[in-house]
């Protein structure tokens, strides 16, 4: 289970390391977008966003 847990963490940071590196001007787009949504509309997305994750590792697993 801990291996699953390692490469689940490794996979977040293969995905969010090539954000930086290959999209770094439109990730500054994606923030000032970002401040323009109200916190309770990001708590939703962020939500909304661990549900569909939890969604996918039933799923899986």
């Amino acid at each position: 289970m801990s291996d699953i847990l390692i490469a689940a963490f490794g996979l977040v940071l293969v995905f969010e390391g090539l954000v930086f590196a290959l999209a770094p001007s439109r990730l500054e787009d994606l923030i000032a977008a970002m401040s323009k949504i109200t916190v309770d509309q990001r708590r939703t997305f962020g939500l909304i966003a661990v549900a569909l994750g939890v969604g996918i590792v039933w799923v899986v697993l």
